[in-house]
C-alpha cells in the first residue's frame, strides 16, 4: 500500500537530515565518467566540502526564495557543497563551484543542476537509511543518482544520465574523508 504524501514526508525528513549530518565534512572524490556511445572515459579528482544546513539558515532562506515556495512550506534542512575538480589526462584547468540543497518532504531543492545554472528539484527516496536515491529531470535530460555511505569515511555514488529515454553517460565515484 503506497504511503500518503504526509506519511512519506514524515518518514523522509528525519532520514535525510541524518544523512546530510553524517556526510558533513571534507571528502576526496575520485570519479570516472563513461560516455556510452563513444566509449570515452574521463577521470576527475575533486575535493569536496559538505556543510549541514539546519532549518532557518540564510542559505535555506535564499533557496526557498529562489524556488518561490510559499511561506508556509519552509525547508527543513539542507547542505552546502563546495568543490574543486581537477581533470586527469587533459589540459583543463581546475573547476571550482558550489551547490545548495534544501529539503521539504521527499523533494530536494537545488540552486542549480548538473548541467544548468537554473534552480532544479529532485525526488528522493532511501533504499535504506544510508543509501539515498535521487531522480532529477530538466531540459530533456534525466539524472538518476545513488549515494551510499559505507562506514564513517567512505561513500560511493553512481549517476546515470539519460536524454530522450536513452542512457548516454554513467558517472561512478569513490569518495573518502580527508
Amino acid at each position: 500500500m503506497p504511503y500518503s504524501l504526509d506519511t512519506a514526508r514524515i518518514l523522509a525528513e528525519p532520514l535525510v537530515a541524518s544523512f546530510f549530518q553524517t556526510c558533513e565534512g571534507d571528502w576526496r572524490s575520485k570519479r570516472r565518467y563513461y560516455t556510452l556511445k563513444s566509449g570515452d572515459v574521463q577521470e576527475v579528482v575533486s575535493y569536496i566540502n559538505i556543510r549541514f544546513l539546519a532549518a532557518d539558515t540564510a542559505e535555506l532562506k535564499t533557496l526557498h526564495e529562489l524556488h518561490e515556495l510559499p511561506e508556509r512550506t519552509p525547508l527543513i534542512c539542507g547542505a552546502q557543497v563546495t568543490w574543486e575538480s581537477n581533470y586527469i589526462h587533459t589540459e583543463r584547468k581546475p573547476v571550482n563551484g558550489s551547490t545548495l540543497f534544501g529539503v521539504r518532504g521527499t523533494t530536494l531543492y537545488r540552486d542549480r543542476g548538473f548541467a544548468t545554472a537554473k534552480p532544479v528539484t529532485a525526488d528522493f527516496t532511501f533504499r535504506e537509511p544510508r543509501t539515498m536515491v535521487l531522480k532529477t529531470a530538466y531540459d530533456g535530460s534525466s539524472f538518476e543518482e545513488e549515494i551510499k555511505l559505507i562506514g564513517e569515511s567512505t561513500r560511493t555514488r553512481q549517476t546515470i544520465i539519460s536524454r530522450a529515454g536513452e542512457e548516454i553517460m554513467i558517472g561512478q565515484y569513490l569518495e573518502q574523508r580527508c
